[in-house]
């Protein structure tokens, strides 16, 4: 796979588990991603969040995404640092794609969201018809 195809691989499959460190322990979440480019993998949470502060504290994360698929399994793990992006019209424009949060900034404004991007991680790619096959590494 290439950057292309991988960010097309995200986009088509935006849940994703998300693992992160808290001292000396693994923490793993389950998530939604916002959107995947040239310009990074977006997502979210709120600043009140144990998430948001694991991520203050250690940027480092992976991310694994699948298909879903029983019978040609795919997953792309993807390795980085995240960065907080305090972007207004960015926060606007997750609002209005995502129903759900509407509530929640009418009652707390946008200040709480944390929007998060991951750019130039890697990303392994692994399918279940090339188990046995060597580990595949693009850089984003």
């Amino acid at each position: 796979m290439n950057k292309k195809e991988i960010f097309e691989f995200l986009n088509a499959n935006p849940v994703f588990h998300l693992a992160t460190v808290e001292g000396d322990r693994p923490r793993v979440r389950g998530m939604l991603m916002y959107k995947a480019d040239e310009n990074g993998i977006v997502f979210h949470t709120g600043k009140m969040r144990d998430l948001h502060k694991q991520l203050a504290e250690n940027p480092k994360v992976e991310m694994s995404f699948n298909n879903g698929s029983d019978e040609d399994l795919i997953q792309i793990r993807v390795s980085g640092a995240v960065e907080l992006v305090e972007d207004l019209e960015l926060k606007k424009e997750i609002v209005q794609e995502r129903e759900f949060l509407k509530p929640f900034v009418q009652q707390m404004g946008y200040e709480p969201l944390a929007v998060y991007r991951l750019k130039n991680g890697t990303a392994s790619i692994w399918a279940l018809k090339k188990n046995l096959a060597p580990k595949e590494l693009v850089k984003l």
